[in-house]
């Protein structure tokens, strides 16, 4: 059971939850602060003080003054007219984060919500009710407005969920499970919706399949290291510690303890003096995406514990406007993050033409080809690779500087957070593609070489996924093959917590 608080939640329980369904629950203590933030709009209200969204319209409409007798129907009317998000849905994963980042988010007591509306949320994400929400429609900027919309939606028995396996209309799915629909009071509409919850949802999906990519692509990098002989010296400790970024020595460090007791790696000037970059800078470059990640990580767990709404409550009854909606945080965290995995991307593909290449795989087959000319073995494999690492380029453009006015230029910078997102996690998928074309590739020159020259921790991974993956004997349909090691390596970063001798 997942305790939330409005503060302390973790990417490893946000992890349990989303993948591993586990229970959540909300803090007493918290839920008595959302109590007294509750109160404090109402008393806000009976004093007949203007408050933006509570009784005033939206946005440029924020000067426009809404009666008393209207104010829930102004909370319903704003979900109903901002749920226009368009495109396909987020995959189920997704809305359950957002379940859980949106309940942790009013937690925290300053949104002036009823306990109603978290028990609300929890109660759909325990029970596995999963509003249809589209990704397309999000500025990022008074948070995630249209997805958002969809979500909240869904908790007063309007819109689409999946349930049980089927996609049906929310106020069926309530009826099934015996839960009654939320009805909405004054600021609740807006507190659903003003938030950065789409966005986060979907970079921590990105972030924690990227840092589990980080750490599977130096296994196979050493696989490959060993294929083509390489130079064992580039993973010096001194090297590293001369330069002194923390994440690069701790890549050669694991790149050493990979490479312990091979007999297939050289030292300096046996074959060659020293190799090239995609083998020889591995610790500088994969390093980099690593420091770039660690960032990305801290700045996902303090928007996860943080208000995004507006306006914000406070304990002393203060009613302040501001602008936490606004995802930038976010926006140029993903930015960094889709550069990060790109990069990762690049150089396996580079290390993939190496081990192709008759030019230079030092004397392995042509393309890895078990009748070379009669069969093309893996010559198309890194047509694949080269392909996808050049979508990335195009996906890896900076979203975050892409701002566009909206609301007749009362929100007239927008972060487009959630865009940055959405490429970062298809770059993730691409680059995970080209990291299983690299493994297949690298267990197929392993072989030529000699499996039994393998150092002990390279020899466990190639029996690892050759159970998975068959020798190339003859010419196949290997996108079967590809897509079976990218599912594998994606289950390690849903469902795997990643282990000590790997992160240390």
């Amino acid at each position: 059971m997942i305790v939330l608080n409005g503060h302390s939640l973790t990417l490893d329980e946000a992890r349990r939850v989303i993948y591993g369904r586990e229970p959540v629950a909300a803090d007493l203590e918290s839920m008595e602060a959302v109590r007294k933030s509750r109160a404090a709009v109402e008393q806000a209200i009976a004093s007949g003080r203007t408050i933006y969204g509570v009784n005033t319209g939206f946005g440029k409409l924020a000067d426009v003054r809404i009666e008393g007798s209207s104010l829930e129907q102004l909370q319903i009317n704003l979900l109903r007219s901002h749920a226009c998000a368009v495109g396909e849905p987020f995959a189920e994963e997704v809305v359950r984060a957002m379940l859980l980042l949106r309940a942790n988010a009013l937690l925290k007591g300053c949104s002036g919500v009823r306990p109603a509306v978290i028990e609300q949320l929890l109660t759909f994400l325990n029970a596995g009710i999963h509003p249809i929400v589209p990704q397309q429609g999000s500025l990022g900027a008074s948070g995630d407005l249209a997805p958002l919309a969809h979500l909240a939606l869904a908790l007063v028995g309007e819109g689409e969920v999946m349930y049980q396996g089927r996609r049906m209309p929310a106020a069926q799915a309530l009826s099934q499970a015996g839960i009654p629909p939320l009805s909405l009071k004054e600021k609740e509409g807006l507190a659903l919706i003003n938030g950065t919850q789409a966005m986060t949802a979907v970079g921590i999906l990105a972030y924690l399949a990227a840092e589990q990519l980080a750490y599977d692509s130096e296994r196979i990098a050493a696989l490959t290291i060993e294929a083509l002989y390489g130079v064992t010296d580039a993973f010096d400790a001194r090297i590293h510690e001369a330069r002194g970024f923390p994440e690069q020595a701790e890549v050669a460090a694991r790149m050493r303890r990979y490479l312990d007791g091979s007999h297939l790696t050289t030292r300096q000037g046996e074959r060659r003096v020293q190799d090239a970059y995609s083998i020889r800078c591995i610790p500088q470059v994969h390093g980099a995406s690593l420091r770039a990640l660690r960032y990305v990580k801290e700045t996902l767990e303090i928007e996860m514990n943080a208000a995004t709404d507006n306006p914000l409550i406070f304990a002393n009854g203060d009613v302040l406007s501001g602008g936490n909606f606004h995802g930038q945080p976010i926006a140029i965290a993903m930015d960094l993050l889709k550069i990060a995995v790109a990069e990762l991307a690049n150089m396996s593909e580079r290390r993939i033409e190496r081990l192709v290449n008759p030019q230079l795989n030092e004397g392995l087959p042509p393309f890895l080809s078990p009748q070379p000319g009669l069969q093309s073995g893996a010559m198309i494999m890194q047509y694949v690779a080269a392909s996808l690492v050049s979508e990335n380029k195009t996906f890896a453009h900076p979203a975050s500087v892409d701002s566009i006015p909206s609301s007749a230029n009362q929100e007239d910078h927008v972060s487009m957070g959630t865009t940055a997102a959405r490429h970062a996690y298809m770059i993730v998928q691409n680059a995970r593609k080209v990291a299983a074309i690299e493994l297949i590739c690298a267990l197929q020159a392993v072989e030529e070489r000699g499996i039994d020259q393998l150092a002990p921790s390279t020899s466990q991974f190639y029996q690892e996924v050759r159970r998975m993956v068959p020798s190339i004997v003859a010419d196949r349909v290997f996108s079967d093959d590809i897509e079976a090691v990218a599912a594998w390596l994606s289950e390690r970063a849903n469902h795997q917590l990643l282990h000590d001798e790997t992160k240390a």
